[in-house]
């Protein structure tokens, strides 16, 4: 079955009925049902089975034994919520040790848990670990800009390309930064909001990686560069129906920031 009841767990507060984004749970004198065809309209996000106090519901293929339990104690306040989040800096000065693929990938299962459109969840990812990779990639980026100072100087120019081919040729690597690891978040093309749910999955990503002690910066020329040199797109081989939709630079810090410099407070407008 694949909405299940314990009847005599369920205390009928109806929190399940009230959760449920698909509105496919309604509430009878005998406690929570789905609706008819409402198999065929779940989108398996697990809300009901998760918001149950009491343990009472169950899915066809998930079970309130298999969700990870929510430990308040481990919750940050609001002082730690915001010094978490405000502290997170753009790490582009990297130290050589790479990072142990059990960390990329435990990074990544927790990236994964981003939200994304009716849980579809379509984000896949890319690694390129080994660094002579990185330095590929790299090496491709910087052919590009030459190509656009000598074809298109007006968008070279706004990129200050310039410069960076300048540093490139003195051994200074201003693409990657000598990072150790390109990680990339690509989908199918079919989906409309991929970009979207990649670029939360990212930031998902950059805000897990400093408990492992490491960093990460997004990739912003590589990501530029990916849609319209084709040495590159070749490089990293997606599958064909799929677009790259954001990538960062990972590895571990060789600084260890002080202070948290401040921002633009939030430009708010309250409509009338």
């Amino acid at each position: 079955m694949f909405f299940q009841v314990d009847s005599q767990k369920c205390n009928k507060d109806q929190l399940c009925v009230i959760e449920c984004p698909a509105r496919i749970l309604e509430m009878t004198e005998q406690g929570p049902v789905m609706c008819e065809g409402g198999e065929d309209v779940c989108i398996r996000c697990g809300h009901c089975v998760a918001i149950c106090p009491v343990a009472a519901v169950q899915l066809e293929f998930l079970s309130p034994e298999e969700c990870l339990p929510v430990t308040r104690e481990l919750l940050p306040d609001t002082q730690q919520a915001e010094l978490f989040l405000r502290s997170r800096r753009s790490i582009r000065t990297y130290r050589k040790k790479p990072l142990p693929k059990e960390i990329l990938e435990k990074a990544l299962n927790i990236a994964s848990a981003a939200p994304t459109g009716s849980n579809r969840q379509p984000v896949k990812w890319l690694i390129f670990y080994e660094k002579t990779d990185v330095e590929t990639i790299a090496g491709h980026v910087v052919d590009w800009m030459r190509y656009m100072l000598a074809n298109h100087p007006d968008v070279a120019a706004n990129f200050n390309m310039e410069k960076i081919i300048a540093d490139a040729d003195q051994g200074i690597d201003r693409i990657c930064r000598n990072a150790p690891h390109l990680i990339f978040a690509y989908a199918s093309k079919e989906l409309g909001i991929a970009a979207a749910d990649c670029h939360t999955a990212l930031a998902y990503l950059e805000l897990a990686l400093p408990a492992f002690g490491a960093g990460s910066c997004w990739a912003g020329y590589i990501n530029f560069a990916a849609s319209q040199w084709p040495p590159l797109t070749a490089f990293l081989a997606l599958p064909e129906g799929y677009q790259l939709h954001g990538g960062v630079m990972a590895g571990y810090s060789k600084v260890t920031y002080q202070r948290i410099p401040p921002r633009n407070s939030a430009d708010i407008t309250y409509h009338s």
